[in-house]
């Protein structure tokens, strides 16, 4: 038989780096399938699945968030120390909490989805109606009903450092709901006229069909490599841990996490019953055209934030077991290393991806959705919600390693409050000040994602004695890196437009700026040592050997 590469174990930094790749090709694929699924359901239908999509992933956070990344950090404990069965049950509870959370936040949304419809929309006309929320809210109610196990299994696998196994997975996930969404959306409208809700409502089953698949993967995998799974590392007198026990430890694990999403779903859920109606109601646009914005920043634009976001996702899945592994041990040195490392690449990647997107906002849009009175607009500022929303989920999940609960909730607090007071505030402001109203918006997003990041930098700062001098010093190269790089391209505009009126070529515009900007960037950053202080010579060793082989 032959051996299963998908099934070794991986490092933190390679860990990191497959994973991340792994989540940054999902997100690609998320952003690719977005121009022909815009030209098939329009702004208005657009909305719609923000809508339905907003939901979701609210009872999502509730029923599933917490528990992959808390049985990920459980495994790896126990694995740790040596505590094999224990680690199995731990298994076995996780998925039988999740499947529970589940089912219910299942019939919550398939019983309460009009109310909820209505809460959206309020008395709002003109644009989708509240049945139309309502058929899309229940029918991707149906996911919530598989992704909670998938997760579980993914956790498991991660708490193993199995790390190829789980991305592949979301690759899996990520094209067959693709399929169903481009497939089933074109179908419905386009050759059986169905109505517009209808088309939506097959694209949103496109998570449940993706999960379902990912799901047989991941169960395949682990059939087969049950012996890696079973593996004793190190020979220990195992203590008794009750079931209960166990439980207590996944409800203690999973609560931060499932807080940490929670309020960040809630930036969400702010914008959904704030937007339309804040715009409608102070800067005195119509429904339709508030709707139009309001799809851009929670599903349009939204897709090119998630390839930001994808950064720390990654660096978190490979974090959180091998912080936790530092942390059992007790080394200081290598938690502060890999804290300033997880901060670091999260600055090394994201930052200069969020400018070359926000530089060529104009021609981005026009690629992926054509012409638009607002949506460069929206991009290019929106797009540092996922750079702060990196930042902050890479430390609040080191905090949450830590186990200073107080200060996840302060910090998590603190920045959903700040949204909520700024939110209509801002576009008010921005209004009177003749800026562009969602402009507003964002910056209310943004702010609260800094606040909440600032906080608990000092918190590891003071209490744990995190030192930052090699993050400050990073973040200085890697930020001259990016400011070089815009500067190139700001320049290079001189030569080449930046923009064209035919679709088409907005592509090769893309290309060559992008070829130019990444070349500027790396070479900068290789030549001031900074990819290496971040990476580590033998990562680029080990990188340099395979791309020889």
């Amino acid at each position: 038989m032959k051996k299963d590469k998908s099934m070794r174990k991986n490092n933190f930094i390679t860990g990191a780096f497959i994973a991340t790749l792994g989540i940054v090709i999902t997100k690609i694929l998320g952003i690719l399938y977005v121009i022909p699924f815009h030209s098939i359901i329009g702004d208005k239908g657009g909305a719609l699945y923000g809508y339905a999509y907003t939901i979701y992933l609210f009872f999502m956070s509730i029923s599933t968030a917490g528990i992959p990344l808390a049985i990920s950090n459980i495994v790896s404990e126990y694995q740790t120390l040596g505590y094999y069965n224990a680690k199995r049950r731990a298994f076995i509870i996780g998925k039988r909490v999740a499947l529970l959370l589940g089912f219910i936040s299942f019939l919550i949304l398939m019983l309460c989805a009009p109310i909820l419809a209505k809460f959206i929309l309020g008395d709002l006309t003109g644009g989708n109606t509240i049945e139309d929320v309502t058929l899309v809210i229940r029918v991707i109610s149906t996911a919530i009903l598989v992704v909670p196990v998938l997760s579980i299994y993914r956790g498991y696998f991660e708490g193993h450092r199995f790390m190829i196994a789980p991305s592949i997975s979301q690759v899996i996930e990520q094209l067959f709901r693709i399929t169903i969404i481009l497939l089933g959306s074109y179908l419905s409208l386009k050759v059986f006229k169905q109505s517009l809700s209808t088309a939506v409502g097959i694209a949103v089953f496109g998570a449940t069909a993706g999960a379902i698949i990912s799901y047989l993967y991941l169960l395949h995998k682990r059939i087969r490599n049950r012996k890696k799974f079973n593996e004793r590392i190190r020979p220990v007198n195992e203590p008794i841990i009750t079931n209960k026990q166990i439980l207590r430890k996944i409800v203690f694990y999973a609560v931060p996490f499932i807080m940490i999403d929670l309020f960040k779903s809630l930036y969400s859920c702010i914008d959904m019953v704030t937007v339309v109606k804040g715009l409608v109601k102070y800067a005195k646009f119509k429904t339709s055209n508030a709707e139009v914005i309001m799809s851009m920043l929670s599903t349009w634009a939204a897709k090119f934030n998630m390839i930001i976001a994808s950064i720390s996702a990654g660096v978190i899945v490979s974090l959180i077991p091998n912080l936790t592994k530092s942390y059992v041990d007790k080394d200081s040195k290598d938690m502060n290393k890999k804290i300033n490392q997880s901060i670091s690449i999260v600055l090394f990647l994201a930052l200069p991806i969020a400018l070359g997107i926000s530089f060529l906002s104009k021609s981005i849009w026009m690629l992926f959705y054509g012409k638009s009175i607002y949506g460069p607009s929206v991009l290019s500022y929106s797009i540092f919600i996922g750079l702060f929303m990196s930042l902050f989920t890479v430390v609040i999940s080191v905090m949450q390693v830590f186990k200073n609960y107080k200060a996840i909730l302060i910090s998590l607090l603190s920045g959903v409050i700040v949204k909520i007071l700024l939110n209509n505030y801002l576009i008010k402001l921005f209004h009177q000040l003749g800026l562009p109203e969602y402009h507003g918006i964002i910056t209310a997003t943004i702010l609260g994602y800094l606040l909440s990041f600032i906080i608990c930098l000092v918190v590891l700062r003071k209490k744990y004695k995190v030192n930052y001098d090699e993050l400050v010093k990073n973040f200085f190269d890697i930020l001259c890196g990016s400011i070089l790089m815009v500067i190139v391209l700001y320049l290079f505009k001189f030569v080449m437009p930046i923009y064209s009126d035919i679709r088409i070529m907005n592509l090769l515009i893309i290309i060559i700026y992008g070829i130019i900007g990444v070349l500027i960037y790396f070479i900068y950053t290789y030549k001031t040592k900074t990819i290496i202080n971040i990476f580590g010579k033998s990562f680029l060793k080990k990188f340099k050997i395979k791309k020889e082989k």
